[in-house]
Formats: structure tokens, sequence, C-alpha cells
């Protein structure tokens, strides 16, 4: 995906503020995103940075988009603000009208693109891809909400996105099985459209193996799949035998040294995201090495079922999720609750109502016992000794004397386990405007003999941003908190993996750890020669 970056009103439109936006924009903070071309346009104090990803119209796309005499967008002048309800897909733009200098930003309605915007002290306004831009620069920076624009003339946010199923209402619509299945497809189809070489993420799970199958079937014999090799991949010569695809085989010691570089490309220190990101991180340096520009992904899926993501950005590489199509949302969510409630009377098992949409006898997108097998998380699904190395890592980075000292150290989403004491740690190296901050605001106050509470959120004041875009709640298989009340044996296992849910996972924490050897065959890219490659599987049996 793209990167922008704009500063809008500031109190300096001098050349040496030109030349800071251009290096915040076109050095490390952005350029990463989009390596193929950079564009830039100041008028009076307002400047836009955009650093493109080509992927549609390569030769002749490049960005800030102008009208005929290059002051708004033509669409904006004939729609005003209501122009971005019309928008479909993701994004994320800033639109600066010349003639008032005044300006509109907006994102994407479920948040695909991130995005994120902050203020300076000479009363600008800045918006930006990634933390990265802003955290230097800005007095208080937060994460741009999905659905919402901003405008200068409104002086703040408004909702753009508001369908039908924002109400308190029930939905009531009969579930119909073609219906979803073609407004999958459609979702699918539409994401297509492209003027580079594309391919499809498969992790062996439902969701990426539905949209596999789809574009197999939309594009024969020209998908590129891209899997890690995992316990379940070993189907795919079933489904797209017709097909090229390559493979990607990692071990957790690959991942776990290349967190670092991953918390700073993701700018989160949450313990699922990191997990889940550091090997889409891997992966996406060896799509980018197979000259893939754009691959099309399962993800999002969990949420409108009730089961987007910065690790590919950082090698230029754009991610597009069928699953989070608008349409296909409003048909999903008008789609009574009832159906989608897991019923083990009934054989309805989480997605239920997915996986029978694809459960066609006649032509099969799936084989069986993959529609019908129990949901992973992607950070399970490539292996359950990667969550394992992970846990063993941190035991070795962090002591049972520094976890004692958490509350006092992060008094803010207290890590509550090594595993997410050590990404802290990481992430405040990055981002250490807000421990800094937080010191100097306290060491004012013990100067003036205030009795302080260290633990006072207000403290920090403004300088905490980096630290509260991070959302931060107990958690089990990446539950809200409430849902922690359901079991009181969950809240004994405050872990985000699957696993965690004991009683409902298959492979529960409670299960005992066998390593079992399996072969999995793969048909490499280059040679289309069959390969054997024998991968060490961890799995649970009682």
């Amino acid at each position: 995906m793209c990167g922008i970056l704009a500063v809008l009103g500031c109190s300096d439109d001098s050349q040496a503020k030109r030349a800071r936006v251009l290096q915040l924009s076109r050095r490390q903070p952005l350029k990463h995103r989009g390596p193929d071309w950079s564009g830039f346009y100041q008028h009076d104090d307002c400047y836009i940075s955009h650093q493109r990803l080509a992927i549609v119209d390569p030769a002749s796309g490049d960005q800030p988009l102008y009208n005929e005499d290059k002051s708004i967008v033509v669409t904006y002048e004939e729609y005003g603000e209501n122009f971005v309800d019309m928008l479909d897909g993701m994004f994320s733009f800033v639109l600066l009208d010349t003639h008032d200098n005044s300006f509109i930003s907006a994102r994407d309605a479920i948040g695909i693109t991130s995005l994120y915007i902050g203020w300076g002290l000479d009363g600008s306004v800045w918006i930006s891809s990634e933390l990265k831009g802003l955290n230097d620069e800005c007095e208080h920076f937060e994460v741009f909400p999905p659905g919402h624009l901003n405008s200068s003339k409104l002086g703040g946010f408004k909702r753009w996105y508001n369908p039908p199923w924002f109400s308190e209402t029930i939905p009531l619509t009969p579930y119909d099985s073609i219906a979803l299945r073609r407004a999958l497809e459609d979702a699918v189809i539409k994401r297509l459209m492209t003027d580079v070489p594309f391919g499809v993420l498969l992790s062996g799970g439902l969701d990426s193996s539905l949209v596999a199958s789809i574009m197999a079937r939309h594009l024969s014999g020209t998908v590129i799949c891209i899997p890690i090799v995992t316990p379940y991949v070993y189907y795919m010569q079933v489904m797209v035998a017709e097909n090229l695809y390559s493979y990607l085989i990692t071990t957790p010691k690959d991942g776990i040294d290349a967190i670092e570089d991953v918390i700073y490309h993701i700018e989160t220190y949450d313990v699922t995201t990191v997990r889940a990101s550091t090997p889409m991180f891997l992966m996406a340096r060896k799509i980018k090495s197979l000259g893939v520009k754009m691959v099309i992904s399962g993800e999002g899926a969990d949420e409108i079922f009730g089961g987007a993501n910065k690790s590919t950005s950082a090698w230029g590489l754009e991610l597009r999720v069928p699953f989070l199509d608008k349409e296909f949302i409003n048909v999903v969510m008008s789609i009574d609750p009832e159906m989608k409630m897991i019923d083990m009377e009934k054989n309805r098992i989480e997605k239920w109502i997915l996986r029978r949409a694809f459960d066609d006898e006649d032509r099969p997108y799936l084989p069986k016992h993959i529609l019908y097998r129990q949901k992973e998380q992607f950070s399970d699904g490539v292996g359950y000794s990667w969550i394992d190395g992970l846990k063993d890592h941190a035991e070795l980075q962090v002591t049972d004397k520094m976890m004692l000292n958490a509350t006092h150290i992060f008094p803010h989403n207290t890590p509550m386990t090594k595993e997410a004491y050590y990404y802290r740690m990481i992430f405040e190296r990055f981002f250490p405007q807000a421990r800094t901050s937080c010191t100097y605001y306290l060491y004012v106050a013990l100067c003036f003999k205030y009795l302080v509470d260290r633990s006072d959120p207000s403290l920090c004041s403004f300088q905490n941003s980096a630290i509260l875009t991070v959302p931060g709640d107990a958690s089990v298989a990446c539950s809200t908190a409430e849902a922690i009340k359901w079991d009181a044996a969950w809240s004994n296992h405050l872990d985000p993996s699957g696993r965690a849910a004991l009683g409902v996972h298959q492979s529960d924490y409670e299960q005992r750890l066998v390593p079992v050897k399996s072969t999995t065959k793969v048909v490499d890219n280059g040679q289309k020669s069959t390969i054997d490659k024998t991968v060490t599987e961890l799995t649970m049996r009682s």
C-alpha cells in the first residue's frame, strides 16, 4: 500500500520546513510503503507527500492527483464531502482545496489501511500512514478512526460510514447460502484489478483456501500461491494442481530474529499482532523477491463471521482483503445472528454459514476436511512451536524481578507476561517519547513538592501518544475482556492463542504436546518439480 504524509496549516512555509517534510516521507518512516515513485505538493503553508506503490497503471498513475486547474480532485468538486461514501475499497487520503486552503482526510470503512492524525504546537494538523511520521513532530497524535473523515471546515471528525446494521435492531434476513457465496465471489473477483504480477496468500485454513479456490476458478492456470509450509499445506496439490506456486519454509528462530524489525514496522506491542505479523513479515519479503507486488488474503473473515496488516507494507507489498468488502459485509451482517451461533447439536461449528455456502457436492470448492476444519489463528496455524518458541525466548530476556516492577515501569497497559514485557521493551526503544516525557513531568512535579501518583496517566499528558495507540485488555483467544467471564477456567490462561480456550479448542493448553514428523510435498515454482520436504509438526494429543 502507498504511503502519505501531509502537514496542513503550519506556521512555517520556509524551505527548511519543506525539506523536513520531504525527509520524513522519503526516508525511513514511509518510503518502504511506496518504493516506485514519490510525489510532493506545496501550497502556502500546506504540504502533501505521497510514496507510490504502483499496482494499477504503473506508467502514469502518479500522485498527488489534481483537477484541470490543479487545485482539487474532480469528484470532490462535484459532490463535496459526500463523495467519500461513494468510494469502494480500502483507502486513506488527504484532499486539499487550494481555493480556500480547506482540507479533508478520510479512512476506509473498516480501517484496512493504517492512518494516524496528529497536532503540532503551531496549530498544524499532520496526517500520516504510519506512526513514525508523527512521533517526533507532533505534541499529540492518535489513530485515525475507521469510517470517519476529518474536515477543517467541520473542525473535527465526522462518521461517513453508517450502514444499516449499525443500529441496535437485530437483523432477521434468512440465511441464503447461494447469496453469501456469490457475494464473496464478487468481492474476490473485484480485487483482481491489477497491472502487475499478483498472488494469493494460502495458510491452509478455511478463509485463505476459499479465496484461493475462487481465484483458481476465475483465473484458471494463472494463480501464484505462496504458502508457509505448515501441517496444513499438503492439500494444495489437490486444490490448485494446475497452478504455479512457491513456498517458504521457516523456523521459530527465523521469526525470533525478525521480532525487532517487525515491531518497528507494525508499530505495536500487542502480543497477538506481533505473533501473527512475524510470519507474515517473513513471507512478504519472499513474495516481493518473486516479483509479486500484490496479494489477496483471507484476513477479516474471523471478525465478520464471529471467528490488514503493516507487515506486508514493510516490503512494498499490497494486501487485498475480499472478506472486508463493503457489500459482502452488508450481506453477512444482515443475516439473522442466530445462524452464526455455534450449535453442536446441529453440527454447526464456528463460521458454519460460510462453510455451508461453499459446500458444493457437484463441483467442490475445497476438500471436506479443509472446509470443516477447526479454526486456527494464523500464529497457531504456522505451527504451535512458533508461539512456544516465543515464550521460551522471552523467558531468557525478561527476569522475574523485572516482572515484579512491571506496574511501575509500564503503568499503562501493564504487561502481564514475559512475552508481553519483551515486546513492550522493544516498542518503547523505537518510540521513546512517552517514557522520556513521563520522567520529565514526574521530575518537575517532585521538584515543586507535589504528591504524585506515578500511575496517573495525566502525568504523561499528550506525550503518551505512542503507547496509547495500542489497545490493551485481558484476552483469551483474541476475545474481549468480557468473554473471560464466561468460563472461570479461562481466567487462569490469559493468552491470545486459540489454545487458551480450554474445552473448546481441540488442542488446548491442557493437552499433552507430542512431536510428530510428517512429510509435505511441495512443487517448486521455479523448477516445477516435486520435492519432498520433511517438517516437524507439533501436535496436541490427549
